[in-house]
This record gives structure tokens, sequence and C-alpha cells, in this order.
């Protein structure tokens, strides 16, 4: 994301934010502080985008929380089975939110409860192989599990993928599932940058 947009996401958290000492007409780096713990961020311009890797340092050294990172999902259509979309400012974040879009073809993810925690982890050789593995590996654990996840924590690096999903068993009368996904399929899929945010989506099978 652009560094000005992160720099106000942690400010709106309690951060302070403090330029250091810069050659004068040049961007300066930036001290940021949140209680006792301090972090940096290098030298950029309002307008110039922060790597995925230093949010995620900044973010963790900071003692806050990725999953409130910016993001966002949608549902796009397609014929009989339905499109999920996600948007963040990181591609963690994306593949997060396009984890949301998937669980709420089922049923509202917000209504989850964080009952138990799932390690996942996959690989692909493009992003958009790891996105179809990532959605696939969720919706194997659900399947074997009995269960319905709310909540991705999203770590990725290179080809590899490793994930934490949070959820609950599925409950009939509770959650009242209205659909049943099959898996992520290959229509569709992409992942790229869209101006600040990344986008990733593709179409699964109801």
């Amino acid at each position: 994301m652009r560094c000005e947009r992160f720099r106000q996401w942690l400010i709106d958290r309690g951060c302070t934010v403090q330029p250091d000492r810069g050659e004068r007409g040049r961007p300066a780096s930036l001290t940021i502080r949140r209680g006792e713990r301090q972090a940096t961020l290098p030298a950029l311009g309002p307008d110039d985008p922060v790597d995925d890797r230093t949010v995620n340092q900044v973010v963790d050294r900071l003692g806050l929380a990725r999953a409130d990172l910016p993001g966002r999902w949608e549902h796009f259509p397609h014929e009989a089975d339905m499109g999920v979309r996600g948007i963040g400012c990181t591609l963690d974040r994306a593949f997060a939110e396009a984890a949301r879009a998937m669980t709420a073809v089922i049923v509202d993810p917000d209504e989850i409860r964080p009952e138990t925690a799932v390690d996942i982890s996959c690989e692909g050789a493009t992003a958009e192989d790891l996105l179809y593995a990532w959605l696939n590996a969720l919706v194997y654990e659900m399947a074997v599990r009995r269960m319905i996840f709310g909540r991705f924590a999203v770590e990725i690096e290179g080809g590899a993928l490793r994930a934490t999903a949070t959820g609950e068993p599925v409950s009939q009368t509770r959650h009242e599932p209205a659909v049943e996904v099959k898996g992520a399929t290959m229509t569709a899929l992409s992942v790229r940058r869209s101006g600040d945010d990344w986008v990733a989506q593709c179409v699964v099978d109801v």
C-alpha cells in the first residue's frame, strides 16, 4: 500500500509517527512508536508503495494484528457457480479475504465463533497456483473436520503459504449453511495488483 495510507492506518491505531532527520528535499525515514514498542519505516515518499514484507514487519513489531490491515471481500456471479474475490493492502490480506469470501458463500463469516485454530500450509509455483491450493486446502479441512472458518491469518513467502484458520464445528441449526463449496477452480483465477491493493479471485464450484 502507499506510504501515506499505511502511515494514517498506524495513526488511527494509536501509534505516533515521527520523521527522522533526512536530507533536505528528500523523504525521511519514519520512527513509529506504540507504547514501549518501536519500528522504523524506510524513507519513502507519500505515494511510494510499502512492500508487503515491510508492512508485516512493522505491524508485528508494534504488536498490531495483521487481520486489521485494510481488506475486503466480494462475490461475482458466474453461471451456476460463484466467484470469490479478496482485496487487501498486502498479498497476505488479499488471500485471507478470498478465504472469507469463500466462507461467505456458505454462511456469514462474522457469525462464526473463533473456537478452534487449524494450521494450514501449501505451495504454488505462481501466485495463482498458490491461491488455488490455499482455497482447496480450506475446503479439505472444512470437509474432514466438519468445521467452518471465519478468521484467517495468512503469511506468504515466495511460493509457500502458512496460515491459521479459526472457526467452529458446523451447526445446521445455527449456521444454516446455504450451499456446499466443492472446491476452487481455475476459472477466472487471478492474482494481481490493482492500484493500491492486491486482488485475489477465482470461481468456486458449489
